[in-house]
């Protein structure tokens, strides 16, 4: 069954992630390592999820807005209890989830928690069949959970059909507010006419669209291809309460460098995706953090229109152009570079990136945080872009013309322009 067919009104209606979600996440550098007697700082414990929850309450995350801690896969023991509930494996989480919980709201931080809606989970343990959807939701509640990632191994489309959006109505019923993450669309493809994102953005507060994110350049560079190859159809599902979500943030690992760590960093937030880091926070390097923790972009990302951007320019130089717009008239641009021999001097203007004429703009460096002011459309700039590495801006209106394009119906810079080779 497609995701496309009709389904009675199931809207989640449950007034969260306005913005799009942050937090911790333990998929993309600890996966399903659950040998606590060989390597008990990096198995899938209790104690992990302690340690990352101290560090997010200790080091200047939970301020900035990176307040969920999720559970991702292998939590549960290998059965269900008598009773049919899911629980956690004993020797690995001795206190329970709804201890853990507990410590981590302690902190003023919220528990995400991994559940798989087939026979089993991705990483071959319970999953949650259709006659378990209610009870599961139930158990989740009852623990204290705030946000539930459901995944689809194991399932069939007929079966994901009914399941993600009875999920949908089981959380609601439950009175807790949680957010639901759904990896529906990943496996149907991601695109119409078997994914239907108007229904689905009734059914999730976010979605995984595409392919696992892996710990290697390679595999940022194609999410970012499919995301922007396919923006006219996942750009208008995306919006305060319902997002795409791209994967997670792989910046503090082993795979990037440090300007392809720059570069996730500012296309995840010109995405509006939820940035979700999955790395080592005990161990993260300064350089790391300092671009995680970038107070500019976090703002864009978190900017409360909750518009996706689009890619508005694709050279034949190899250099990218991204823009989102912002509230208050203000804007995001981010010059992306492909290129792998040096730095590259690009020029261009406003005009030539579809802005209102006779605009006057304020530009912030998001990255270096100078800011240079009178910048008006007309005027030619250049900016110099490393390989594989970005220039992103931060442009507030200093002078609109009478109709600036925030006001007219939204109508956005590059909006209806496709990205030419020039």
């Amino acid at each position: 069954l497609a995701l496309a067919l009709a389904l009675p009104s199931v809207a989640l209606e449950n007034g969260l992630a306005r913005t799009p979600p942050m937090g911790w996440m333990s998929w993309e550098r600890f996966r399903c390592n659950v040998d606590c007697q060989a390597d008990p700082r990096n198995c899938i414990s209790e104690q992990l999820f302690f340690e990352m929850a101290d560090r997010l309450a200790e080091d200047g995350w939970r301020e900035l807005g990176y307040e969920y801690i999720n559970i991702d896969d292998c939590w549960s023991a290998k059965q269900r209890d008598a009773a049919g509930q899911l629980v956690p494996d004993p020797k690995r989480f001795p206190s329970g989830i709804k201890a853990l919980a507990d410590y981590v709201h302690a902190k003023g931080l919220k528990l995400g928690i991994y559940g798989d809606l087939g026979i089993f989970t991705c990483g071959g343990y319970p999953g949650t069949m259709l006659e378990n959807v209610k009870q599961d939701a139930q158990t989740f509640a009852a623990w204290g959970v705030d946000m539930l990632k459901l995944d689809g191994c194991y399932s069939s489309a007929e079966e994901q059909a009914k399941g993600y959006p009875e999920m949908a109505r089981a959380l609601n019923a439950t009175g807790r507010p949680i957010v639901y993450s759904c990896s529906w669309p990943a496996y149907q493809g991601g695109l119409p006419p078997k994914v239907n994102y108007t229904i689905l953005a009734e059914i999730c507060n976010l979605w995984r669209n595409y392919d696992d994110i892996e710990d290697s350049w390679d595999s940022v560079l194609s999410i970012v291809d499919w995301f922007f190859t396919n923006q006219d159809v996942l750009q208008p599902a995306a919006g305060p309460g319902h997002w795409n979500d791209p994967d997670m943030l792989i910046i503090g690992n082993f795979g990037l460098s440090y300007e392809q760590s720059r570069s996730q960093m500012a296309l995840w937030t010109v995405m509006a995706a939820p940035l979700l880091m999955s790395t080592d926070l005990r161990t993260i390097s300064p350089s790391a953090k300092e671009i995680l923790q970038n107070r500019l972009m976090i703002q864009i990302n978190q900017d409360p229109l909750g518009i996706q951007g689009r890619r508005i320019v694709k050279e034949k130089s190899h250099i990218e152009v991204f823009l989102r717009p912002l509230s208050q008239a203000a804007s995001a641009l981010v010059f992306f570079s492909r290129r792998t021999d040096m730095p590259f001097h690009y020029t261009t203007s406003l005009a030539k990136l579809h802005f209102p004429e006779d605009a006057v703009y304020e530009v912030q460096d998001v990255y270096v945080g100078k800011i240079v002011g009178a910048l008006k459309t007309a005027d030619n700039f250049s900016v110099v872009i490393n390989p594989s590495g970005v220039v992103m801006w931060y442009l507030r209106p200093v002078a609109l013309p009478l109709h600036p394009w925030h006001v007219v119906g939204q109508q956005a810079p590059g909006e209806g322009f496709r990205p030419a080779l020039l």
